[in-house]
């Protein structure tokens, strides 16, 4: 069927047409839109490519700068790299560069009290900044690219002081500078001498008659010495001692009528352990001249006095293999008894210390003995120590009580000298440390300021000088040939200061010698070092700070630090701001740690000068800390 002008064919074509613009309409705006993205999308990557490449050459200028010198790289602000002939700087303020937009952002990195980076409440960190670089552009859309890092101090150097120049050059304060191993600090030690360089330059003293002296004690002025060896020479000689220098001695007063083997001696009185039966004790009285027999002790039995030790208002002798007590109450008449004890054997020594009596026992298993005497009328064995020796001969006791020095026979197999550990005061006490005396025969021993012990006796090297400041490994560090052998030793240090071993010999004409010991003037219970000043040549960050030292016991040492700006381009004349582990003068340190930082203030890290102190104490002035070397690590 057919209409006039229009055909079923033509209208068909007329949807489709319609049909095909629509669908055109729909999508030739996404192509054309997909076509221009497409093109721009490249334009943009090829800009963030670059923008990328522009940031990572500030990064890698930022870092070569901050390996150059912190100071020159930890300033807040706002920079950009610049090529300055072969290296790279940071110049202020922001760069365009091919039409891209570069910063770098320096700022403060703040740290919480366990060092963990916080945004705020924390404190300033003064190594390490926070490092922000930002490449932008705005054509043909605007976008950036950043990178936001952390930058520490990078280079860590160390300087060390070990040697005597470095100490030399140092502010001391009753301390001394020695060079027993290249050069240390330690406490000063008395004298003017060096223990370990000893010589008989004071002049000696001969003794009335010609006996062989055995016997020896002294305190500060006196010397009191006595004869056993044989019958042709006196009992008893008081030998004042002059505080001069050097001091010399002279024979104030004799007593005479006994064979004494040991002798103990106080300002008014003299106390005699003798061969005498009925006298085991002797007490004479040196108030008046000539002096005279006061009083004794009569221990039970027909034994012979071997040693004698007083303290307070109780005598202790040792009599064949008891341990007697007496009283002293009064020094005059028969004195009564008021306790005993069997010892292990024959008691060759006595110390008494606080609560507790020391022993040196003659035999081959156990020789030292320690006795509980806090109540004088009830002696009991409280602890023993056995050593790979000979016989005990000898024993030295500091006045803490925590080490006994004890000498034996010589023996061919083992050692003589011995550093025993009495801390505890019960059971089996251990060796600390021993010492060959090699081919001496022991006599005795005392332990003079700055750790030396000195042993002596007869045969080979009659006089040693043992270094115990590693208790460990005493080993000799001087000595002297006396062929006439020396037969007891007693040390003094005076009141002020001066140290001085007496020594009894088989010289018949000078059996008294005088050994002068040191160094450093006065002997001294505490001290301070403080180190010369290093200088950084530029600001610096102090990281930390490893002191070594040798602490005998009874010692100790601590140490503080500072640091603090250069004045007039110089580390003389600083005032120094000294602090412990928290940042403050009243803490200090007990051995090496980090190095506290502080923006402001006197004391101040970063900064360019440095200087630290060591203090050295102890309880006891036989005994001296050793401070040897420091080594301080720090990033300019």
């Amino acid at each position: 069927m057919k209409q006039k002008g229009f055909t079923l064919d033509a209208g068909q074509a007329l949807v489709e047409l319609l049909v095909a613009i629509g669908i055109a309409t729909i999508l030739l705006p996404a192509l054309l839109t997909g076509f221009v993205a497409s093109r721009e999308g490249k334009a943009q990557g090829r800009q963030r490519a670059d923008a990328v490449a522009i940031l990572v050459e500030a990064r890698e200028a930022v870092r070569i700068v901050r390996d150059r010198g912190w100071t020159e790289f930890a300033v807040n602000g706002t920079f950009h790299p610049v090529v300055l002939g072969s290296t790279w700087v940071l110049s202020a303020g922001g760069e365009t560069v091919s039409g891209f937009t570069r910063s770098i952002a320096i700022s403060d990195v703040l740290r919480d009290a366990n060092g963990v980076i916080v945004s705020s409440g924390g404190s300033v960190d003064p190594s390490t900044k926070q490092v922000a670089i930002t490449v932008s552009w705005n054509s043909p859309l605007p976008s950036d690219v950043s990178d936001t890092f952390y930058l520490t101090r990078f280079t860590n150097r160390i300087f060390v002081q070990t040697t005597k120049a470095d100490f030399t050059a140092g502010t001391k304060t009753n301390v001394i500078v020695t060079d027993t191993d290249g050069g240390e600090v330690t406490l000063a030690a008395g004298g003017r001498a060096d223990w370990c360089g000893p010589n008989l330059s004071i002049t000696p003293l001969d003794l009335p008659k010609s006996g062989v002296a055995n016997a020896i004690t002294a305190i500060e002025g006196r010397v009191f010495a006595g004869t056993g060896e044989n019958a042709s020479g006196i009992s008893f000689a008081n030998i004042g001692i002059s505080n001069t220098n050097p001091p010399a001695a002279a024979v104030l007063g004799t007593f005479d009528g006994y064979k004494t083997n040991g002798i103990f001696g106080e300002t008014n009185y003299a106390y005699l352990a003798t061969d005498n039966n009925f006298k085991e004790i002797v007490i004479i009285n040196l108030t008046s001249t000539p002096y005279t027999e006061v009083g004794y002790f009569n221990a039970p039995g027909n034994g012979n006095g071997n040693s004698i030790f007083v303290a307070g208002v109780v005598g202790y002798m040792t009599s064949g293999n008891t341990l007697y007590t007496f009283d002293l109450t009064s020094q005059t008449g028969s004195r009564p008894q008021l306790g005993s004890v069997t010892l292990a054997a024959t008691g060759k020594e006595i110390v008494v210390v606080g609560q507790y009596a020391y022993v040196a026992i003659d035999a081959t298993n156990t020789q030292l003995q320690i006795i509980d005497v806090s109540d004088p009328r009830n002696l009991a064995i409280s602890g023993t120590a056995s050593v790979s020796g000979g016989k005990g001969k000898d024993v030295f006791v500091d006045t803490s009580g925590t080490r006994a020095y004890l000498v034996t026979e010589t023996s061919v197999a083992e050692r003589e000298f011995f550093i025993i550990d009495i801390s505890t005061k019960t059971g089996s006490r251990p060796t600390v440390g021993s010492y060959d005396a090699n081919g001496m025969d022991p006599k005795g021993i005392t332990v003079a300021p700055g750790n030396r012990a000195i042993v002596v006796g007869t045969g080979a090297e009659e006089y040693q000088v043992v270094d115990i400041s590693t208790e460990s490994v005493p080993v000799r560090c001087g000595g002297l040939n006396i062929d006439t052998g020396i037969n007891g030793v007693s040390s003094v240090n005076e009141g002020d200061g001066d140290a001085y071993s007496y020594v009894i010999t088989g010289d018949s004409s000078s059996e008294l010698k005088i050994i002068e010991g040191g160094p450093g003037g006065g002997a001294v219970l505490s001290g301070v070092f403080e180190s010369s000043a290093f200088d950084a040549t530029m600001a610096a960050m102090f990281n930390r700070f490893d002191p070594n030292a040798i602490l005998p016991s009874q010692t100790n040492i601590t140490y503080q630090v500072s640091s603090a700006d250069a004045v007039m381009d110089s580390c003389s004349g600083v005032s120094f701001s000294f602090v412990g582990p928290d940042g403050t003068s009243n803490t200090f340190f007990a051995t090496g740690s980090a190095i506290p930082f502080s923006a402001t203030g006197s004391y101040k890290n970063p900064s360019r000068c440095f200087v630290y102190r060591a203090y050295l104490t102890s309880s006891d002035s036989a005994y001296a800390p050793i401070f040897t070397d420091i080594t301080v690590s720090y990033s300019p």
